[in-house]
């Protein structure tokens, strides 16, 4: 196992969605539960958390403009982190009161991409493409637990898991028109315990996925060779992403609330920002060009 260390020790029910700006070299992320939007100083070690509004917080992107996006149970808004002024943006009347947003991330393009999900995983959700005006525009129906999204160094290729189906698939990218095609399994992990959550892509081309349930991550190539296994510390990890100087650490989300009492007192690191240096090299977080 490798030599695993506590970025922030903050006990989330649900941490996810951890993203990695460069220009301040702070690490974001979200309890979706307490709509809790925290933020990591590796220098200091410090943990700052600001309460968000519009109900769970799902998912977050960094800006060009500045701030963060947000989306909520109640839609996209802008986020301004130094202020806690949070503005409406768009995507409001989409959902019905069993919904909420969850997974989302940008493409390099500037477009953020972000999925809906049922609370008793009824597969009624949707994975949306934001433009930089407002514009909404579906793009895969039928979703129960939206989760995953990523998308190749070159734009050519988009990743998305469907958790509760327990695969991860690939699109071709049309990354002019932002569109999808040609849909198909890249990984089927039906016969594993755990099932894909979130992940995020390295500089060269590989796609990291952690299991939920399963407590590892694992390294896929992008013709969807297993690359390699890592065992967690955690059984319930959650997302990932890269950071840190030079972009070489790998930062790992977790949850805590689907854990029993003895299953609790069995993993002291549930819930905490987990990192290590995995030998590659990540690439910058994508921001929202508005």
């Amino acid at each position: 196992m490798p030599d695993f260390r506590i970025a922030a020790h903050c006990a989330d029910q649900l941490g996810e969605v951890p993203v990695w700006c460069d220009r301040t070299e702070r690490l974001w992320w979200v309890d979706v539960n307490r709509c809790a939007l925290r933020n990591l100083d590796p220098a200091s070690g410090k943990v700052s958390t600001l309460i968000t509004g519009g109900g769970r917080l799902g998912s977050i992107a960094l800006r060009n403009n500045g701030g963060l996006l947000l989306a909520t149970a109640e839609g996209v808004d802008f986020y301004d982190p130094a202020t806690g002024e949070q503005t409406e943006f768009t995507a409001r009347g989409l959902m019905h009161a069993r919904q909420r947003f969850n997974d989302g991330r940008c493409d390099r393009q500037g477009r953020f991409w972000v999925g809906s999900m049922n609370d008793d995983l009824t597969p009624d959700g949707v994975l949306y493409r934001i433009d930089t005006d407002g514009k909404v525009t579906p793009w895969i129906e039928g979703i129960a637990v939206s989760n995953g999204i990523a998308t190749s160094p070159d734009s050519r290729t988009f990743y998305f898991s469907d958790t509760r189906r327990h695969c991860v698939l690939a699109y071709d990218f049309d990354a002019a028109r932002g569109s999808l095609s040609n849909r198909r399994v890249l990984a089927q992990i039906a016969g594993r315990p755990g099932r894909p959550d979130g992940s995020c892509i390295d500089a060269a081309g590989f796609l990291w996925s952690v299991e939920y349930a399963g407590g590892q991550v694992t390294r896929y190539a992008p013709d969807g060779r297993v690359d390699r296994m890592i065992p967690l510390p955690v059984s319930h990890p959650t997302a990932v992403c890269f950071g840190g100087p030079g972009l070489r650490t790998l930062f790992i989300t977790s949850a805590t609330q689907s854990l029993n009492a003895e299953q609790l007192a069995a993993q002291p690191l549930a819930g905490c920002v987990l990192a290590f240096e995995p030998g590659v090299q990540g690439l910058p977080e994508p921001r929202f060009a508005a």
